[in-house]
């Protein structure tokens, strides 16, 4: 690992290098899971990572902004050692990109890129901050993923198994671990404004369910989950607790009311 001072340096460096990359990725599709060969185009001219479905198209399949985008490995997940999973917001809900190379070094230096392209946004977004607060911005990796169990607003559905993913404070569902979109997506605030985490489940909860409960209560409702084993469980509950014991950004509450407004 680079020191803090060494890493800046080098990514500054790495920043008036990279203001520009292309090349081609390995990407999984969205709807048949197979790997095909996809053009990525990085361009902090224009603020975006982009990707084509094919060579010589004009217009890009998809634009992810720099100000949403986030990179982080997941070899296991995605199957190969090279594999890194890339998500933006798209109409302010998580899209998952999922994507390799055979050549190590060539991911990683996708992965640079995409830092350093977020080091220079955020020097422009935040010109107060000092570059050691903006470091820990650049890319983030996943509080917690794994399966739980989860039934619906009403209570009364039965419980069905979900691969939930924390990130930061949107906590995600999926049917599959390398679905594009989400199922749903709940927002886990503060204590401060009336979120809380409980072990175990309303005495009234129906249907089959794994044992070891965990109750979000948000200040609109209860979230139910149940966890296949009490160290999940434990695990579970730690990282909600993390999430609700940190006082919430402003940035954070514009984030929160557009969730309170999600038809």
């Amino acid at each position: 690992m680079k020191g803090s001072g060494e890493r800046l340096k080098w990514l500054k460096e790495e920043s008036l290098e990279e203001r520009y990359r292309e090349g081609f990725l390995w990407k999984r599709g969205r709807d048949n899971g197979q790997f095909l060969s996809r053009k990525f185009v990085l361009s902090e001219r224009e603020g975006a990572l982009k990707y084509f479905n094919k060579n010589d198209a004009k217009e890009p399949k998809a634009i992810m902004k720099i100000e949403h985008l986030n990179a982080t490995f997941q070899p296991a997940k995605i199957g190969n050692p090279h594999g890194l999973q890339i998500t933006y917001l798209k109409d302010n809900s998580t899209r998952n990109i999922f994507v390799y190379h055979e050549d190590g070094k060539e991911i990683v230096d996708w992965f640079n890129a995409i830092r350093a392209a977020r080091f220079h946004y955020l020097q422009v977004a935040f010109p107060g901050a000092s570059d050691s607060d903006l470091v820990p911005k650049l890319s983030r990796n996943y509080l917690k993923e794994g399966y739980m169990e989860k039934t619906g607003p009403k209570q009364t559905e039965g419980f069905k198994k979900r691969w939930f993913t924390m990130d930061d404070r949107r906590l995600m569902y999926f049917k599959d671990p390398l679905d594009a979109f989400a199922r749903g997506e709940v927002f886990i605030g503060s204590k401060e404004n009336s979120y809380k985490v409980l072990e175990g489940l309303p005495p009234s909860t129906q249907g089959n369910h794994w044992q070891h409960g965990i109750t979000i209560v948000t200040p609109d409702r209860k979230f139910l989950f149940a966890c296949e084993t009490e160290d999940d469980q434990l695990e579970w509950i730690t990282t909600f607790q993390k999430v609700i014991s940190r006082p919430m950004l402003p940035q954070e509450y514009a984030v929160e009311a557009h969730f309170k407004h999600k038809p």
